[in-house]
């Protein structure tokens, strides 16, 4: 076997149209699951937090109140939010 032809059979084959439409059809719903995950993780920090540890270490530094995993996780809940207000917008629109 040449180099050429090894070559040519490491290639992909090539992804048909119905394979293209699954795929978007794949990543439009996964991108559905990012946002409530976050604000899960939000809630779920805000409530289980860190203990008196936490606690102590807010108390002695000068931190913002912005610092920490919970304004982390909402923040991020909400810049994952655009694939809700789009099918939002969708269905008012239909």
């Amino acid at each position: 076997m040449t180099a050429r032809e090894s070559n040519l059979l490491c290639l992909p084959k090539p992804a048909s149209r119905d394979d293209r439409l699954a795929a978007r059809r794949a990543v439009e719903w996964l991108s559905f699951g990012a946002a409530p995950t976050f604000a899960f993780m939000a809630a779920l920090t805000a409530v289980l937090g860190g203990g008196v540890h936490e606690m102590s270490c807010y108390a002695g530094s000068h931190t913002s109140a912005l610092s920490g995993m919970v304004p982390m996780y909402v923040l991020m809940s909400a810049f994952h939010f655009a694939p809700w207000l789009k099918l939002v917008s969708r269905r008012r629109s239909a």
